[in-house]
């Protein structure tokens, strides 16, 4: 009998919980704690990954195509991507066989060999980045307003990155400060990602991008429009770089994000006193 591969067993886990939104999110948690159950030092990374998980089981996105309330086929197949990749790191580090199956197996290997907050992120958002490119056709037959979403949940994640990697790139004269705030095993990094804020518990969103735009709370619109989209452009060709997807540069336009959404409008900055200021004290 063939010995089943890392890959091979990655898929297994996976099936069993495609359409068991809990089950997902066990078995992220698992992968935390390592092949053989103990893994104190990856358990702290556990934070940010989990909790932006929940937020996508308040909102259904993760309910299989059977249910009452469908989810969505795109939050479905990312959040698969990023579980098997897991998965298989977990299981090559527990000794089946086989080469990583993808360059984003291999990025969650080498953090399980050595955790560290940027091999974190550079296998997270090596998965999620993956799973952008390869499912745009699905992000294209969602509605305007989680396009919209999209958009703003990936430069978030590329941000937070480059705040522990990148730090110049991302704090400019306050790099000092940039691998704290974007420590995964910390709670600040859980300001950068939070959308619960301004997007309902619901899926799918039923008004404009508009709309929920300007509910946005203040903070979040101070991270994107006076931190993050003054160093966009910047910051997808760094992170095309870190992660080796030169796709990601599809992505933005002009100063805008682009990801199956084609409204440069939306990304022009609100009047305010604060993002001037902001502007001045941390220029691109």
């Amino acid at each position: 009998m063939p010995e089943v591969t890392a890959a091979a067993w990655a898929e297994q886990q996976v099936t069993r919980v495609r359409d068991d939104p809990a089950g997902r999110l066990a078995l992220m948690e698992r992968c935390y704690y390592g092949p053989f159950g103990h893994a104190p030092r990856h358990l702290p990374f556990r934070r940010a990954a989990i909790s932006f998980m929940r937020w996508q089981l308040r909102r259904g996105v993760l309910q299989p195509a059977f249910s009452d309330r469908p989810g969505s086929p795109w939050w479905r197949a990312v959040n698969e991507r990023i579980l098997r990749d897991g998965c298989e790191a977990v299981a090559l580090s527990g000794g089946l066989s086989g080469p990583p199956s993808s360059s984003t197996a291999a990025h969650w290997l080498a953090f399980a060999q050595r955790p560290t907050a940027q091999a974190w992120y550079r296998a997270h958002n090596g998965s999620v980045v993956a799973a952008y490119l390869e499912h745009r056709d699905l992000a294209e037959a969602e509605n305007e307003p989680e396009r919209f979403f999209l958009n703003v949940v990936l430069c978030r994640v590329l941000y937070t990155h480059a705040l522990v990697a990148a730090p110049r790139i991302s704090l400019g004269r306050l790099r000092v400060l940039a691998p704290l705030l974007g420590d995964p095993r910390l709670g600040m990094t859980g300001i950068f990602l939070q959308l619960s804020r301004v997007l309902p518990h619901q899926y799918p969103l039923r008004d404009s991008a508009r709309y929920y735009l300007n509910r946005e709370h203040g903070f979040g619109r101070l991270v994107d429009f006076g931190m993050i989209l003054p160093r966009l452009q910047q910051l997808y060709e760094w992170s095309a770089r870190e992660l080796a997807a030169p796709g990601l540069l599809d992505c933005v336009r002009d100063g805008a994000l682009t990801y199956a959404f084609e409204d440069p409008h939306v990304w022009q900055p609100p009047k305010s006193l604060l993002l001037p200021v902001i502007h001045r004290l941390l220029p691109a």
